[in-house]
């Protein structure tokens, strides 16, 4: 190779080092302790998390108002948001209903449960006033007893910083919020008719 060939080709790489962007900041959500319950069914089920498909991305969606989606180029999930809320709500509800083995439907155990929870979620971003707002529907069903227990949640939480790790800390205590909730759905039992 010429020695102008070399400089060529050493100009387009460092042209193209300069293009590239820098790596993304991973994120992750951190689980929180709450209040064991002294009962709840033997098996409980998580099943697959129905994300709104504004969230079912890797970048963080900071928020949805004014019609507009302001999206972190460079801060990203560990991992995609379904399967994360999945694994930390169901490390917190085994905290939560410690004589009740949580399980996933989506992994490689398999029983039939006694209570099954199927969770949407329909908002996890900041509102107009930087409130970090959760919204989601729940239901529980329990094997062969009585009808399923819905409810609908509204969370907000003020983040303790206003960047993002501010926003993910906040996330973090709205999902243990939601966890305490569908805690005391399971130990409530199915609804009576």
């Amino acid at each position: 190779m010429s020695r102008k060939h070399a400089l060529a080709a050493i100009s387009m790489l460092a042209v193209l080092a300069g293009c590239s962007s820098p790596n993304p900041v991973l994120y992750t959500i951190a689980p929180v302790g709450g209040t064991a319950q002294p009962r709840g069914p033997r098996i409980v089920e998580l099943q697959q998390i129905a994300l709104a498909r504004y969230l079912e991305r890797s970048e963080i969606v900071r928020s949805s108002e004014n019609y507009r989606l302001q999206v972190m180029s460079n801060d990203w999930w560990g991992e995609p948001l379904s399967a994360m809320l999945s694994r930390i709500l169901i490390e917190e509800l085994s905290q939560r209903l410690p004589r009740s083995t949580v399980l996933s439907s989506t992994g490689a155990v398999s029983v039939t449960p006694d209570a099954t929870i199927e969770l949407n979620v329909q908002r996890l971003d900041q509102d107009a006033a930087g409130r970090l707002v959760l919204l989601a529907q729940a239901s529980v069903e329990f094997k062969g007893r009585g009808a399923p227990s819905v409810r609908s949640f509204r969370i907000a939480e003020t983040p303790p910083t206003p960047d993002v790790t501010g926003e993910v800390a906040a996330i973090s205590t709205a999902v243990a919020q939601l966890a305490d909730g569908l805690a005391s759905m399971v130990v409530a039992g199915p609804v009576r008719r």
